[in-house]
C-alpha cells in the first residue's frame, strides 16, 4: 500500500470550483473501492492554525491505495478535474515507516518493515477538543517557529479538514534523523508535548512518517 498526497494551486477566480469540488468528489472517493482512505484536504501557512492561516489558492487530497491501483486513479475523473482548474500540481507517493494514533477513529495506513536512508516525510494531525482552542493557539508559534527553522526541513505546510478544530501539518525532510532531531531535541517541540500531556488538548492524534518514494512538481 502507497500513499499518496496531492496539492493543487488555483487562481482566485477558480476558487468557488475548488469548493464545488470538495463537495462533489466525496461521493466519488467514497464510491472508489481502490481507495481504503482518503481525506479531502484545506491548506495553510502552518504558523497559528487559526482561520487566519487558510490559503485558499491550494487545496489537497490525501488517498491510501495499492502502489498498482494509482495510475488508474491518476488518469481518472477526479485528479483530472482539479487539474483543469489548477494553476500547479505537487504529488509525492509515499510508503509508511511508522503511524501512531488514529484519523477519524481509523487508522488509515498500513506499516509493513522495510529498510529507508532516503528523504522522508511526516503527517500530523489531532483533533482538539472545543474547550482547549484558545489554549492551544497561544502555544503553536514557538512550535512553528522551531519548526521552520529546523536543520533538514524542505518544505512543512499546514493541512486540515475544518477551517477550525481538526489540524495538521505535511512536511518532508532530508532524513528520518533530522525529524528525530526536530522531535526529541527541539526545545519548543518537547515543551509542547509536556503540556499535551498536561493539558489534554486532543480529542484524537495521529503522527505518521513515510518513506517518499516518487515527488514531482513543487509547493
Amino acid at each position: 500500500m502507497v500513499t499518496v498526497l496531492y496539492f493543487w494551486k488555483i487562481e482566485r477566480a477558480n476558487i468557488q470550483k475548488a469548493i464545488l469540488r470538495m463537495a462533489l468528489d466525496r461521493s466519488s472517493l467514497k464510491k472508489n473501492q481502490d481507495i481504503s482512505f482518503f481525506k479531502l484536504l484545506g491548506t495553510g501557512k502552518g504558523e497559528t492554525f487559526t482561520p487566519k492561516d487558510a490559503n485558499s489558492q491550494r487545496w489537497g487530497l490525501l488517498i491510501t491505495l495499492k502502489a498498482e491501483d494509482l495510475d488508474r486513479f491518476d488518469h481518472g475523473s477526479v485528479a483530472n478535474h482539479w487539474r483543469k482548474i489548477a494553476t500547479s500540481e505537487y504529488r509525492v507517493i509515499l510508503r509508511p515507516l511508522s503511524s501512531h494514533g488514529q484519523w477519524s477513529m481509523r487508522e488509515p495506513f498500513i506499516v509493513e518493515e522495510f529498510s529507508w536512508d532516503g528523504p522522508v516525510a511526516a503527517i500530523t494531525r489531532a483533533r482538539i477538543k472545543w474547550s482547549h482552542n484558545f489554549t492551544f493557539w497561544k502555544a503553536v508559534p514557538p512550535i512553528t517557529q522551531a519548526l521552520h527553522q529546523a536543520p533538514g526541513l524542505r518544505i512543512a505546510i499546514g493541512i486540515g479538514e475544518a477551517p477550525i478544530g481538526l489540524q495538521g501539518t505535511f512536511s518532508t525532510w532530508d532524513s528520518a534523523a533530522d525529524i528525530r532531531a526536530f522531535a526529541y531535541k527541539s526545545a519548543a517541540h518537547l515543551a509542547a508535548i509536556d503540556q499535551t500531556k498536561k493539558i489534554g488538548w486532543y480529542a484524537e492524534e495521529l503522527f505518521a512518517r513515510f518513506a517518499i518514494i516518487e515527488e514531482s512538481g513543487s509547493l
